[in-house]
């Protein structure tokens, strides 16, 4: 049996990932789990569960989660950063990194240097540190499992093939639920519209990068250094079905693509089960009835696209600044502080205020974060 941890347990990765090891019960043991504050939920988890481990960040003094713990001697750790102290301490055959935003690198960065293998959804980890997590993961000999669809699909897309057999990888994004609209009426858009994806079940802050494809134009440079491939051998194309996850074009002019329903827990147990497959219940498609359409994206629309572009050829800490103030700038939208272009014009400047040309530490980073953050509170 299979011993899995699961950091960020309440959120959509988290509470998916949950309901596939409920599903598989027989393959899989939860020995830890982790969220930030959402203690109801966290306590139904603990109840059923039954974990070795869990880790909150924000309690109340008497939740019955305190409780509940200390009858089933359960460890509870209570306090900021207690995904970080729970990833520091877990003895697991698998982590499963669900937390959302820069708060999940140094949980990746523990998990690792502990010789664990890691699914990781949490993007933000190799975007903002991919040139020490990927170096240490091979140091470690720590396998790395992409719970993302389009990694997830470019990861089984490889297997077997040669790295220098590749020409491109093509990343697919359905282009969010603005893919048609207006672009005059584009300061006009709610949270609420942000939020509302035509085809997956997702988080708040992963459907409003969805919206802006700032989710794409991270997946980018995780894609960089999950498959050692430069930035120019990465296409991003707009699939508004959903259906083919992404595909990878070889030098003898051949593709592969990974298609299936638009359905996370496909690529969570994808994860889980590495290196076997595992049945589900998620459905097939029908190819009688598929109409799949492919294009290329408006800069215009999707200005975030070519601004990441130009950070990564600028280098230093500037791909870092884009991620981490993003954390921040999604949450001002969908408090309603900014309209939906503003967010774009905050990131510019947030980016030119912090940028430097040093390639930063995982400490570095750590601080870049609080000061941004400290930046955001600020204002």
């Amino acid at each position: 049996m299979k011993e899995v941890c699961v950091l960020g347990s309440t959120g959509s990765i988290g509470l998916q990932t949950l309901s596939v090891l409920k599903e598989n019960d027989n393959s899989f043991s939860l020995v830890g789990i982790s969220c930030h504050s959402n203690a109801d939920i966290i306590y139904q988890q603990t109840k059923e569960f039954k974990p070795r481990f869990v880790a909150i960040d924000i309690i109340e003094k008497d939740h019955p989660l305190k409780d509940l713990c200390s009858n089933n001697n359960i460890e509870l750790i209570i306090g900021e950063n207690s995904s970080s102290i729970l990833s520091s301490k877990i003895k697991a055959d698998l982590v499963l990194n669900a937390i959302v935003g820069t708060s999940g690198l140094e949980p990746t960065f523990n998990i690792i240097n502990n010789g664990i293998d890691l699914a990781i959804s949490n993007k933000e980890s190799l975007v903002l540190a991919g040139h020490i997590i990927m170096p240490l993961a091979k140091k470690k000999n720590v396998n790395i499992i992409p719970v993302d669809s389009e990694h997830s699909a470019i990861y089984q897309c490889m297997i077997g093939e040669k790295k220098d057999s590749v020409e491109k990888i093509i990343l697919t994004g359905s282009g969010g639920p603005f893919l048609k609209r207006d672009l005059s009426t584009f300061k006009s858009i709610l949270p609420e519209e942000a939020l509302k994806h035509p085809n997956w079940d997702m988080g708040k802050k992963i459907s409003i990068d969805s919206a802006t494809m700032m989710n794409k134009a991270l997946e980018l440079i995780e894609a960089m250094w999950l498959f050692d491939i430069s930035y120019e051998e990465i296409d991003i194309v707009i699939h508004p079905q959903s259906i083919v996850h992404s595909m990878v074009y070889f030098k003898d002019g051949s593709y592969k693509a990974h298609l299936g329903v638009p359905d996370m827990k496909v690529p969570i147990l994808y994860a889980l089960t590495f290196p076997n497959r595992s049945s589900s219940n998620v459905g097939s498609l029908d190819f009688k009835s598929l109409n799949l359409s492919f294009e290329k994206p408006e800069n215009e629309r999707y200005p975030v696209l070519g601004l990441s572009e130009k950070l990564i050829k600028d280098g230093g800490n500037r791909v870092a600044v884009m991620s981490i103030a993003n954390d921040y700038i999604v949450q001002q939208f969908l408090d309603k502080k900014i309209n939906f272009e503003d967010m774009f014009t905050t990131l510019v400047d947030t980016v030119k205020r912090f940028e430097n040309d040093s390639s930063p530490s995982i400490e570095e980073l750590i601080t870049l974060d609080k000061n941004i953050r400290l930046y955001f509170n600020s204002k």
